[in-house]
């Protein structure tokens, strides 16, 4: 029963993976010079630090792609979701202080932070900030999973692959990914909703 339900488990990991890498497969980009102009970067949160304290390759990278990308003319805003379910956590504004930092002016960065887990993210920045075609930022594995769903949910979105971090610090995540891809298939079969919603936000 035992190697029947672990076959069955892998079969469920393998199909929802290829499902998705299939589908994503021409709409993400590595090269500023080839991806196509978009209004919004949607910038996918990230901690600023690991737990041991410290700097979170993720984070530091997923900064540099967005900031390429504004530079160079192909977005105009940065749209920041992520996490901030506890007073001393909240990934967007570390992100919109960094970006700050690197030269992006404030009023060009707008901040979500209700945006839990991607799918939450991609359903808000239609539903409640009115962007129906988007450029994701984030490392591949998870622009391609952001990809997909934007389309199920009849949303145009490209993805630009920030740099990867190294084996070492990315095997767990990259595990967690193949479930990830998993519950997203589920998400979308039953039309799971977001956390929170909320009023529109006009981006501009």
């Amino acid at each position: 029963m035992i190697p029947l339900l672990l076959v069955l488990l892998i079969l469920i990991i393998w199909i929802a993976d290829n499902r998705i890498q299939s589908a994503t497969r021409a709409l993400e980009f590595n090269d500023v010079n080839t991806i196509p102009h978009n209004k919004v970067g949607l910038l996918l949160g990230t901690s600023r630090y690991l737990k041991s304290g410290s700097p979170n390759q993720y984070f530091t990278n997923r900064i540099t792609a967005a900031v390429a990308l504004f530079n160079s003319g192909k977005i105009d805003f940065i749209f920041i979701s992520g996490d901030n379910s506890k007073a001393d956590y909240n990934e967007p504004l570390d992100m919109k202080n960094e970006l700050i930092k690197q030269g992006v002016p404030e009023d060009k960065i707008f901040l979500d932070y209700a945006g839990f887990r991607i799918y939450d993210s991609l359903i808000r920045i239609d539903q409640v900030f009115g962007q129906q075609s988007f450029t994701v930022i984030s490392q591949e594995f998870h622009n391609r999973r952001a990809i997909y769903i934007s389309k199920c949910l009849i949303l145009n979105a490209v993805g630009f692959n920030a740099k990867d971090v190294d084996v070492y610090n990315g095997f767990k995540t990259k595990v967690r990914e193949k479930f990830a891809r998993v519950k997203v298939c589920v998400d979308i079969l039953f039309d799971k909703k977001p956390k929170f919603l909320g009023q529109e936000i006009n981006i501009n």
